[in-house]
């Protein structure tokens, strides 16, 4: 006697399907353990160096070197990280995968929102290490909890924020190690901008990039609300805004394209 399979009575939900999505890549990344391991190594090791090879030579708008990087540090942790974001994705395409989900009746969105929150996920874990590292190597707030906890805030808000900017950058790479070498552009929105030294320090033909692009301000908000402060909260607010609107839709379209 032949059993006979019965089709599903329907399509999965999009959430759902954002749900299966976003378990697949978690279980990837936990189940290979040098990839968390190396991502913490660097993360500390990062720090470290401008903590302690860099720092005593380094003053900072008059306060300790600790107090202005590790704030910085931590809110641009996710340009650093999120080059592991762009290969899974450019993996997953090249490998077939994405083919695949692809050709399942679900919205393409769904998969925007399930590789969106397994990255956040890690972007988390990611900016909770760094920020344990951060008070090991002698950052203390300067204000009160509820303060640090804004500040923490915004920084997750920034991990969310990226992660369809890496995605995009995953689907347009032809392999993996194309993603790795276009995601080093994010070093350069990093280490040109307000997070390892005053903006105002700059040349003035550099200075004017690295005060008006998306870092510097978001960078600025986190020390701000550190401290109370409301300084530049609301441009960066605004530039994470933008950066969501522009890039979600691309990620979608980018996989939508066959």
């Amino acid at each position: 006697m032949t059993a006979v399979v019965a089709p599903p009575s329907a399509a999965p939900t999009a959430l759902a399907a954002a749900g299966q999505v976003s378990a697949r890549a978690l279980r990837q990344y936990f189940r290979t353990p040098s990839l968390l391991v190396m991502g913490m190594v660097q993360s500390a090791m990062f720090l470290f160096s401008f903590r302690y090879v860099f720092g005593g030579a380094i003053t900072a708008n008059g306060e300790s070197y600790v107090t202005y990087l590790v704030p910085g540090y931590i809110a641009t942790i996710v340009l650093f990280t999120g080059g592991g974001i762009a290969v899974a994705v450019a993996e997953d395409r090249t490998q077939g995968f994405t083919d695949r989900l692809l050709s399942l009746p679900i919205p393409r969105y769904a998969i925007v929102l399930g590789r969106t929150a397994a990255d956040f996920v890690t972007n988390t874990w990611s900016i909770l290490f760094t920020t344990g590292c951060g008070f090991l190597f002698g950052f203390r707030l300067p204000g009160t909890a509820a303060q640090g906890l804004a500040a923490l805030g915004l920084c997750l808000l920034y991990g969310f924020v990226f992660i369809s900017l890496f995605t995009v950058i995953g689907l347009t790479a032809s392999n993996a190690q194309a993603a790795q070498g276009m995601s080093m552009i994010a070093f350069i929105l990093a280490f040109i901008s307000g997070t390892y030294v005053p903006a105002n320090t700059m040349p003035g033909w550099l200075r004017g990039f690295a005060e008006y692009q998306p870092i510097t301000p978001m960078v600025t908000a986190v020390r701000s609300a550190l401290t109370g402060s409301s300084s530049d909260v609301a441009l960066a607010l605004v530039w994470s805004c933008a950066l969501i609107a522009v890039f979600t839709p691309v990620a979608v379209w980018r996989y939508r394209r066959p």
